[in-house]
């Protein structure tokens, strides 16, 4: 059977990943943070004959993705998806440097470790695809305030880069970012991020990006856009202005008091 292995896999895009794949027979490897939540996710994955097993791991922390790493260099799967990650909903200025320092080992961090880790075997092999999940914002900085989009920046330029080499491309091998806009997940709710003024047609359900993904990763993709709408923000973004990008961006940092000397904000009542 073949095999995935699925970071950030207990909800959102990651549970929708694992239950496509656990439909067309894959074997899973089901990775995040909590033992509870995976417990619960792998229950509803399992059937006779499918094998289902867990890891959990903080993958911002060196530890968790060493874990990580590790087990995928002993068993190298023949899909490999980066879906794990994280935003903050505090802008730049006032946030938590130990925060954003955690946001960049997850985002960007993890993927570098994890498909350095499988490309190689997967390449002797002659086989295998590696998917990241990136973001459309990956195109701008449609979250003013914000490092999420530069760190999915880097995740797109580092993909394509890779997918784009003579020996990746000549391998057999498909990398591959995936870059969803807005999807019905509780990303946006874990991160604290209030998105209720976003128009309800710019929501993808879960489901609708992963199919989409699948379909443009057999179809040799090296970037997956879900949707007409999508891919028409992704075109506005890399080619109008920015001053005119940006006049519609959410911007964190809006009506947020100003740092005080030393780099740290009042706190709350102050």
């Amino acid at each position: 059977m073949p095999t995935a292995v699925i970071t950030g896999a207990t909800s959102g895009l990651g549970l929708a990943f694992a239950t496509h794949l656990a439909g067309t027979g894959h074997d899973l490897t089901l990775v995040a943070r909590t033992e509870e939540d995976l417990a619960d996710a792998a229950a509803g994955l399992r059937r006779p004959g499918r094998r289902v097993t867990t890891l959990a791991a903080d993958l911002s922390t060196a530890a968790g993705s060493c874990r990580l790493t590790g087990i995928l260099a002993e068993n190298v799967p023949d899909l490999l998806v980066n879906n794990a990650g994280i935003a903050l909903a505090t802008p730049f200025p006032t946030g938590d440097p130990a925060a954003e320092e955690a946001l960049l080992r997850l985002n960007i961090g993890c993927v570098l470790r994890t498909t350095r880790t499988v490309l190689p075997a997967m390449m002797r092999r002659g086989s295998g695809a590696v998917v990241n999940v990136a973001s459309v914002a990956a195109y701008g900085p449609t979250w003013l305030g914000s490092t999420y989009p530069a760190s999915k920046s880097w995740v797109l330029a580092f993909t394509e880069s890779v997918a784009r080499s003579a020996p990746v491309r000549g391998s057999g091998v498909r990398v591959m970012a995936l870059l969803p806009g807005y999807v019905r997940t509780a990303f946006h709710r874990r991160a604290g991020l209030e998105v209720g003024r976003i128009p309800r047609w710019m929501w993808l359900s879960s489901e609708q990006v992963v199919a989409a993904a699948l379909r443009d990763l057999a179809g040799g993709r090296l970037i997956s856009v879900p949707s007409r709408r999508y891919r028409a923000c992704a075109w506005g973004l890399r080619h109008l202005p920015r001053s005119l990008t940006t006049a519609f961006s959410l911007d964190l940092g809006r009506d947020q008091p100003v740092p005080r000397p030393g780099g740290t904000a009042p706190s709350e009542g102050v």
